[in-house]
């Protein structure tokens, strides 16, 4: 395991199912889980962004956020954690192809903390894997990819009836996997949030998709917590006409009139790295303050 991180402060009132004494100790407080919308899973993020606001050197083979933690132990159980309280995971198909061998458990990261973090999702009437979420509107997946294939780990793609085509024919044997086709050309995320609320079951989801995503969640307004980590590094960028390397938000563009805010709920310390939790304000919450 990994020693305690040190709480600077934590301002959580939430009332809902906590952390056991266990991962309470080591985290330094609880993480209550509030209860979901009703058309929408509670959704959550997990960052790791550089001191210059980068998610990644976005180079061959070293485009991941342990690039930028540096693998860092404390960065690597938190996102443990994070995963084990969620009911799926959602990423995308960049994110996915950029993996390499990375599954999508919640133990892939830490796997000394397995037993651990099974039972916790048991207790909390979780399935033993999460539901693994991947959005490609064209369908052109890389159908090898360990992540595609963990055994008795549900699979949805969420795609195009273009895409649809291309995953059908790339995994036409999968034991586990669901194809959401979108109406249109693309697919939106708030009609699929709601498809996983109400047509599977989905109470909490964790987005470790891109930038992109990211901005797109926010922008939608469905998101409702975000975890960051700081890194103490410098990831720097690129001279132009050399593609820029990656901002925690791509994509989007926020009004100056309303941009989102977050509510700053605890902030922990190990060493020189930073572990923010925050909630996402809505917009009679952004007007008060």
């Amino acid at each position: 395991m990994i020693v305690p991180y040190t709480l600077l402060f934590d301002e959580d009132r939430g009332s809902g199912p906590g952390l056991p004494l266990l991962f309470q100790a080591l985290y330094g407080s609880d993480w209550r889980m509030p209860p979901p919308p009703a058309e929408r899973p509670y959704t959550f993020t997990n960052f790791v962004v550089s001191q210059d606001g980068r998610i990644s050197f976005d180079e061959p083979h070293r485009s991941g956020g342990g690039e930028v933690s540096r693998h860092a132990p404390h960065d690597v159980w938190l996102m443990a954690l994070i995963r084990a309280r969620a009911d799926a995971i959602l990423t995308g198909g960049g994110t996915l192809r950029a993996a390499g061998r990375h599954r999508w458990t919640p133990w892939e990261t830490f796997p000394a903390a397995e037993v651990e973090l099974a039972a916790l999702r048991a207790a909390e009437g979780r399935q033993p894997l999460p539901l693994l979420v991947v959005i490609s509107g064209r369908g052109d997946l890389p159908a090898t990819a360990p992540a595609l294939h963990v055994p008795g780990q549900p699979l949805l793609i969420a795609t195009t009836a273009a895409g649809a085509e291309r995953v059908r024919a790339a995994l036409p044997d999968h034991p586990n996997l669901t194809i959401v086709v979108a109406p249109g050309e693309r697919v939106d995320l708030a009609p699929l949030l709601r498809s996983l609320r109400v047509d599977h079951g989905i109470t909490t989801l964790l987005s470790e998709g891109g930038a992109r995503v990211y901005g797109e969640l926010l922008r939608d307004r469905l998101i409702d917590e975000v975890f960051t980590t700081l890194s103490p590094i410098i990831v720097g960028n690129r001279v132009p006409p050399a593609p820029p390397r990656t901002s925690l938000v791509e994509g989007t563009a926020f009004s100056p009139d309303d941009p989102p805010r977050l509510h700053l709920v605890s902030l922990r310390r190990f060493e020189d790295y930073l572990f923010q939790r925050a909630m996402v304000l809505d917009a009679k919450a952004r007007s008060s303050v």
